[in-house]
């Protein structure tokens, strides 16, 4: 028996909900254009793109209508269990001679720079049309060349009414307030209040704020990366190793790595805290912080957790110091304060004679002890040794 959110998933774009802002119908009375995914649906144009939003707002619904409206020879994959071999497979096979490949490529962030190198001659060539799914920023998940080909369309968490909208459509009775309760706790994730009220209504047939809360104790939750469980997970990784308690950080980072965490958002935040917390005590810090987060990038899972935890404990273990951080916030206050200061003449650039004639660079000397400052900051000092 199929999964409710599998068995009342739209089909066509008159049955999606949300995600006006991709998919609204054109009003010209109101000066409105239709959205870009419903106009390259209806108007079958053919390219590769990204959709990037949380968890259960309808990226695979969306890939699958648009494929369907272009009658192409239509693939998914799993970036979290494929590799070349399987993309290699879906380009060979002669597939429907009478419409394009479409590959969707869910959780595309989770392909290397390898894997997604591999991805871009087919892309370039048009041989595949790649849709790639992430709950994560393309911009640091994609590798320049294969993003520069693709479109890039952002989802929104679905409001409270489109959850109510779509728990109306299982046709399982409910009564306002459970409705209501479920909405209010989905987080906008529709997949995840389907979950719940199918589980529930399985477990207990009635389906009522009291069987709903106990279904979910019941139940062993998804780690959501955009709810309170990761916010929480990654505070108190950070403080741990603020703290230099390289076991309660060792076991955060457990945590997030059991939970499916991604390892490239785990180590950025590493490279932060170096400069950060660590800063001028051990510069070296940030280089070791980098250098695992190229490990990661190169590695991935599973084998990368072993660099994550020797990164964690080099931190921990690192003398603290907020000093750079902290001149860093002093000087941003005064750029938001005083906006942009006059720069005094002689350290400007002076590529043109007449920047020169009007005493641009004059007088510039390369090891200067004098105050370079603007006028209205001079003797201001961001940086205190603390």
């Amino acid at each position: 028996m199929q999964p409710l959110a599998s068995s009342i998933r739209p089909k066509k774009l008159a049955e999606f909900v949300g995600q006006t802002h991709l998919v609204a119908e054109g009003t010209t009375s109101a000066g409105l254009s239709a959205g870009p995914l419903r106009v390259a649906i209806e108007e079958k144009h053919l390219f590769s793109f990204i959709l990037w939003g949380p968890p259960g707002v309808g990226k695979t619904t969306l890939a699958r209508i648009y494929a369907a409206s272009l009658n192409a020879d239509y693939h998914e994959l799993s970036a979290v269990s494929a590799g070349k071999d399987d993309i290699r497979q879906i380009v060979e096979e002669s597939g429907d001679l009478f419409g394009p490949k479409i590959l969707f490529l869910d959780e595309i962030h989770r392909f290397n720079k390898a894997q997604q190198d591999f991805l871009l001659p087919y892309v370039e060539s048009g041989r595949l049309t790649l849709i790639g799914a992430t709950t994560e920023n393309p911009s640091f998940e994609v590798i320049p060349a294969l993003l520069s080909r693709l479109r890039v369309f952002t989802l929104h968490e679905l409001s409270h009414d489109d959850i109510l909208h779509i728990i109306d459509r299982t046709g399982i009775t409910m009564d306002t307030d459970a409705r209501e309760w479920v909405a209010s706790i989905a987080n906008g994730d529709a997949r995840q209040a389907l979950a719940l009220i199918e589980n529930t209504h399985k477990l207990y047939t009635e389906v009522t704020i009291e069987t709903l809360t106990k279904s979910l104790q019941d139940t062993r939750l998804r780690y959501d990366k955009g709810g309170e469980e990761h916010h929480n997970t990654i505070s108190a990784f950070i403080k741990s190793m603020r703290a230099s308690q390289p076991d309660a950080a060792l076991f955060y980072l457990a945590r997030m790595i059991e939970s499916g965490e991604d390892a490239k958002f785990i180590a950025r935040r590493m490279v932060i805290f170096a400069s950060e917390d660590i800063g001028m005590e051990d510069p070296h810090a940030l280089v070791l912080a980098n250098a695992v987060f190229r490990a990661v990038e190169t590695i991935g899972y599973p084998e990368a957790g072993i660099n994550l935890s020797h990164g964690v404990v080099y931190l921990c273990k690192a003398p603290k110091s907020k000093a750079a951080y902290n001149a860093y916030n002093r000087a941003m206050a005064d750029v938001k304060k005083y906006g942009n200061l006059s720069i005094p003449l002689k350290i400007r650039n002076a590529p043109t004679k007449l920047m020169k004639d009007i005493g641009y660079a004059e007088g510039y000397e390369k090891y200067t002890k004098e105050d370079l400052l603007p006028e209205k900051l001079k003797g201001v000092k961001y940086w205190k040794d603390e």
